[in-house]
């Protein structure tokens, strides 16, 4: 919506944008045999080939074929009053879960994704296992931040930090109860932070996607650390001092969107074991939609997550 693009693919317009969203089947293939018409579900928003060489090693998350929702030139996005998709991209729900809960297992699925993979390189790389993580601080508090801190916080992670530029969204991490939370517009979160873990923090998120971001999770993290790249940078290079990279050792992981996680994610959400209802905002019909990309943009008016009800 943004900047017309994402990578090196660029909208052609009319397109419709939206990758988080969950609906009610109308309707249903002859080869369909777990869903029918009247179901609730949440949307997988990546149809996978399942016949690649990656679909086929158990990552469809990369698979070669990949199809995305709201991704130009692959699909339509599912900001529309209806879509098509394959049974397996269609999850249902239980009865105790709303639509609201199920449209944001989208991004609490990467979130938990993000925590499982740095979990198990923490432990991999020497570290205590991952139900004994110390200490995480996830760079960006916007929706997929706050995702990856509930799911740090369900797997037991003891300290968690966060930062953010926009203070209506630093006042939402507080509310969830973590270590810290802090602006770098108002205050040094680095010399902050270093005072609170003066060895550095162990695991290390980034889910900006800005080159400050990666600035600051290289700063953060302690020697021997890893630092999990969830943010998509808006350019099409980023960086880093390669000598405080290299003289502490660093680990960094690159984290696209999930893999299997999306059941987890739905529940963790139907249980109790994760609230993300704290992150819903604002509330509009399609016809209004356009306010909630322009805020979202401008990070204004308090916005963190809006729903779109259609």
């Amino acid at each position: 919506y943004n900047t017309g693009k994402i990578g090196t693919m660029r909208v052609k317009y009319p397109f419709a944008v939206g990758h988080e969203g969950s609906g009610t089947v109308v309707e249903v293939g002859s080869a369909v045999r777990n869903l029918k018409p009247g179901d609730n579900v949440a949307v997988e928003p990546a149809m996978s080939c399942g016949e690649c060489d990656q679909c086929l090693e158990g990552r469809p998350n990369t698979c070669r074929e990949l199809i995305f929702l709201g991704c130009p030139g692959q699909a339509e996005g599912c900001l529309s009053e209806y879509v098509v998709m394959p049974e397996a991209c269609c999850i249902p729900l239980p009865e105790n879960m709303t639509l609201e809960q199920a449209a944001i297992s989208e991004p609490l699925a990467i979130g938990v994704y993000a925590v499982q993979q740095a979990l198990v390189l923490h432990e991999s790389l020497g570290g205590a296992s991952s139900a004994e993580c110390e200490s995480m601080a996830v760079i960006g508090s916007g929706p997929v931040g706050l995702s990856v801190m509930r799911a740090a916080k369900a797997a037991g992670v003891k300290r968690i930090y966060m930062t953010d530029k926009v203070k209506e969204r630093v006042e939402v991490a507080r509310s969830a109860g973590i270590e810290w939370a802090g602006n770098p517009n108002e205050e040094d979160v680095v010399a902050v932070l270093r005072k609170k873990e003066p060895l550095g923090v162990q695991v290390v998120v980034e889910c900006c996607g800005q080159q400050d971001g990666i600035d600051q999770s290289i700063e953060l993290a302690r020697r021997g650390g890893k630092v999990m790249i969830v943010g998509i940078p808006e350019e099409d290079r980023i960086s880093f001092i390669a000598e405080e990279f290299r003289r502490k050792e660093l680990t960094m992981y690159y984290v696209r969107r999930q893999r299997f996680c999306v059941e987890k994610a739905i529940d963790m959400i139907s249980n109790g074991e994760v609230d993300v209802s704290f992150m819903i905002t604002h509330r509009m019909g399609l016809e209004d939609s356009k306010q909630a990309f322009d805020a979202l943009i401008d990070y204004s008016d308090g916005i963190v997550k809006a729903m779109v009800e259609i």
